[in-house]
Parts: structure tokens; C-alpha cells; sequence
């Protein structure tokens, strides 16, 4: 309250010591002990009126009416402060279930396009009218026909040594 340290309240001890004299010096702390007492007593009591007061005047319903009007929860911060406090967690480096791209349902698995791609025939080419698509329709069916060659190679087969 008034900033007074220990080596303070030495000196200032010193000095009454040697001002008043020990013999009158424990009723000067009686003194200013009960002076003390009754400041803060009076203090407890002025608190305890501007409490009466406020209280029948209805300042704690306005106060508990403003502390409500005023909360996180009923301005919708709350949903701001919990989606700041995800992003503020969120690791780009590890995936979340949030962030994986889900399958298309309709769509087939790669697994499934794969073999399907391997077992198909290459389709014939759909009779056209001109020279250009005549001749796109014979290298995709040369395309197709690669993969499936590609894939039913066997590899290398290892010896027993």
C-alpha cells in the first residue's frame, strides 16, 4: 500500500527509539494499533452500507443482466474462440479425418479400375467420317492395348542359389 520495506521500517523504528524513548514507545504501537483498528473497521462498515445500498437499489440484477447481454456464449465468440483455438492446434503435416478426401461411392476403386483395365479388350474403333478421327481412334486402342501387355508381364524369377 505505501511501498515500505523491511530496511525502511528498521530506520523508522530506530528513529522512534531514539525520538520517544523505550519507555513510552510500546503505548505509542498500543496507540497506533488501535487507530489502525478503527480505520478498518470503518472501512468494513462503509463497504458493507454501499453494498445495502446498491442491493436495494437493484444494481446486481443490471450487473448479472449486462454480464449476460455481454457473454461469449450469447455474442457466438464461444464458436469463434473454438474454431480459433482448432486452427491455432492444426498441424498441415499430419492429415486429420477433416481434411482426407472422401471416395466418390459411384466411382471405382483404383483397384478395381486397374483390373478392369487389364482385362478389357480394346473396343473398335467407331466408324468415322473423317481422315482425323479415323486415325485418333487406332492409337488410344494402341494405348489400351500396351497397358494390358504391361501389366501381365511377369517379372524375373529368382534362382535358388
Amino acid at each position: 500500500m505505501f511501498d515500505i520495506g523491511w530496511t525502511e521500517l528498521m530506520v523508522i523504528g530506530v528513529v522512534a527509539l531514539i525520538v520517544i524513548g523505550p519507555k513510552d514507545l510500546p503505548e505509542m504501537f498500543r496507540t497506533l494499533g488501535r487507530f489502525t483498528a478503527k480505520a478498518k473497521g470503518m472501512a468494513r462498515e462503509f463497504s458493507r452500507a454501499m453494498e445495502s445500498a446498491a442491493d436495494e437499489a437493484g444494481v446486481k440484477d443490471v450487473a448479472a443482466d449486462l454480464r449476460k447481454a455481454t457473454s461469449a456464449k450469447s455474442m457466438g465468440l464461444d464458436a469463434v474462440k473454438d474454431a480459433a483455438s482448432k486452427f491455432e492446434a492444426w498441424d498441415p503435416m499430419k492429415s486429420t479425418k477433416s481434411t482426407e478426401v472422401k471416395p466418390d461411392p459411384s466411382a471405382p476403386t483404383p483397384e478395381v479400375a486397374a483390373t478392369s483395365a487389364a482385362t478389357d479388350k480394346p473396343k473398335p474403333a467407331p466408324k468415322s467420317k473423317g481422315p482425323a478421327k479415323a486415325k485418333a481412334a487406332p492409337k488410344a486402342a494402341a494405348k489400351s492395348a500396351a497397358k494390358t501387355t504391361a501389366t501381365k508381364k511377369p517379372g524375373p524369377k529368382k534362382s535358388d542359389a
